[in-house]
């Protein structure tokens, strides 16, 4: 019996969480020196807290890191220790998922180090999901082979999904999966029923662009509510991003959700820097995180981090929303999305 089959699905992120679960850096390849690692840390606490304003968050710490974590998060943030290649939480989590009878479930794909990037360790990351969802009292926890990572999906909560070409059915991660296999065993374990998907992600996320995820889809694209879209819009031609966003935005203007319902896109421009670190800049706002009452946005001290914002308040304006730094979270390959993790509320343990 699948998660579908026993009545679970993934909620949308806007539902009411029990918590939000994240991962404490450590010292790997993506943080490489002493300055990279504490710069990191620091980035990781002020999201923390910044959540923390909304509902409760556990922060997972690789074995004696408890205490130097806790003089960077403040009170009130619980942690636990367990064994960690790195701290990607949306990645290396479980995808919880909740029923009817107000129970809690959890999906552990397969973990595989973003397509096994020469860069990457997961030996211990491959087994995070399974401590998590432990440690959450999930009643159950469905395994299974695909190679995902939940900053790879998103869901409406309505059965609609969407999905990255160059992920699920990437050589990388699942070389000899059709995308009719990969569409029903991502509907099994997510309860969804129609996949829209993106032929690529941006190119920062992608070699030789240093610490990228091959193409996932939550720095593009996310449901805001059910069949309305925000999307990443480059305006500016000399980026390449330009055109790979002008073909993202025309494909989900085209789309239409588990309902039949045409999505309604709300393009959200990009940061005006180009660069960073010598590659193409994937600064984004889309990698945002929604939290009980709350919307915890990537800032990059740039001109339309208020436009940005401003955007976020038109379409959640019963929610607070707070900029937070994101550079550094950027630059070891990800945002706050990416460092996040929301557990659904559940009514029975």
């Amino acid at each position: 019996m699948s998660a579908a089959d026993d009545g679970f699905r993934m909620p949308a992120e806007w539902t009411p969480h029990e918590r939000t679960w994240m991962a404490w850096p450590g010292p790997n390849a993506t943080f490489d020196d002493a300055e990279d690692l504490a710069a990191a840390r620091i980035a990781w606490a002020a999201v923390a807290r910044a959540v923390r304003r909304f509902e409760p968050v556990t922060v997972v710490c690789g074995p004696g890191q408890s205490a130097q974590a806790r003089t960077l998060l403040g009170d009130g943030i619980e942690t636990v220790e367990r064994e960690l290649d790195d701290a990607w939480m949306r990645d290396i989590g479980p995808t919880f998922l909740t029923n009817g009878k107000g129970e809690l479930a959890a999906v552990d794909w397969t973990f595989n180090g973003w397509g096994a990037q020469d860069w990457a360790r997961w030996e211990h990351d491959a087994k995070i999901a399974a401590h998590v969802s432990d440690l959450a009292g999930s009643v159950k926890t469905y395994a299974s082979e695909l190679v995902n990572e939940g900053g790879a999906i998103h869901v409406d909560g309505e059965g609609t999904v969407l999905l990255t070409e160059t992920v699920q059915l990437g050589p990388e991660r699942n070389p000899h999966w059709t995308r009719e296999r990969v569409e029903a065993e991502i509907h099994a374990h997510l309860g969804t029923r129609k996949a829209i998907w993106l032929p690529r992600g941006l190119t920062g996320d992608y070699p030789p662009n240093g610490f990228g995820t091959l193409g996932h889809v939550d720095i593009v694209a996310a449901f805001a509510r059910p069949g309305v879209v925000v999307a990443h819009h480059q305006p500016d031609p000399a980026h390449p991003d330009h055109e790979v966003t002008k073909e993202v935005i025309g494909l989900l203007k085209s789309a239409t959700d588990a309902r039949g319902r045409r999505l309604e896109v709300v393009e959200v421009p990009a940061p005006t820097v180009l660069e960073a670190d010598g590659n193409w800049a994937d600064y984004s706002y889309i990698n945002h995180y929604l939290c009980n009452g709350g919307v915890v946005l990537c800032g990059f001290d740039d001109p339309r981090d208020e436009i940005a914002a401003g955007i976020f308040r038109r379409l959640f304006p019963e929610r607070t929303v707070t900029l937070v730094d994101a550079r550094t979270i950027f630059a070891g390959g990800g945002g706050i999305h990416c460092i996040t993790q929301q557990q659904p509320r559940a009514t029975v343990r």
